[in-house]
């Protein structure tokens, strides 16, 4: 009896502190996620197999909410804030995009937002229907594939040259015509 006394004091006293050492880990350093659905085909969960990549969140990494363009986030969908989403971040506040479907052709970025995508244009919901998003949504930046094995691999910022921001010549021309919005978000 003073064995079993013994061990579950031992345990209880590791509970105690590992505990709170978790959580605040995972608050404040990191944590694995799967990634679901095709919007970030064919970089994330590529269409011939039938599981779904594992990544790891890094949350020190954003932890002042400083990314960079082609980074892979993970931050609260604007339309349902329980839901969390993974898109590309391809415009940085002051940027100027052109959209794909968004109500407004060209889109200067506001100030404490940026500019998501998914790759896989037609699949994925994003700012181009949602608009600029705040940068207090963003939980996460991925740094990492961890699963299946064949694809571990460090994620790098990449992104596509269609999906660059424009340049300060076609912007001046742009907003000549009266073209550029500026979201009142």
């Amino acid at each position: 009896m003073q064995a079993a006394r013994r061990y579950f004091k031992s345990f209880a006293s590791g509970f105690v502190v590992a505990v709170p050492v978790t959580v605040t880990f995972l608050d404040y350093v990191g944590y694995v996620a799967r990634v679901e659905g095709a919007s970030m085909q064919p970089f994330l969960n590529p269409e011939d197999r039938s599981f779904n990549d594992v990544v790891l969140l890094n949350r020190w990494s954003v932890r002042n909410f400083k990314v960079n363009r082609g980074d892979v986030v993970s931050l609260a969908s604007p339309r349902d804030p329980e839901q969390r989403i993974i898109k590309r971040v391809i415009a940085l506040e002051g940027d100027t995009v052109k959209t794909r479907t968004y109500k407004n052709r060209y889109v200067r970025v506001p100030s404490g937002h940026f500019w998501v995508e998914g790759d896989n244009f037609g699949h994925s919901l994003d700012s181009n229907f949602f608009g600029p998003v705040s940068v207090g949504l963003m939980h996460a930046r991925a740094s990492h594939i961890l699963w299946p094995p064949q694809r571990w691999q460090r994620i790098k910022p990449f992104l596509p040259d269609d999906r660059r921001p424009l340049d300060k010549d076609t912007i001046a021309h742009l907003e000549e015509q009266g073209a550029v919005s500026i979201p009142n978000t």
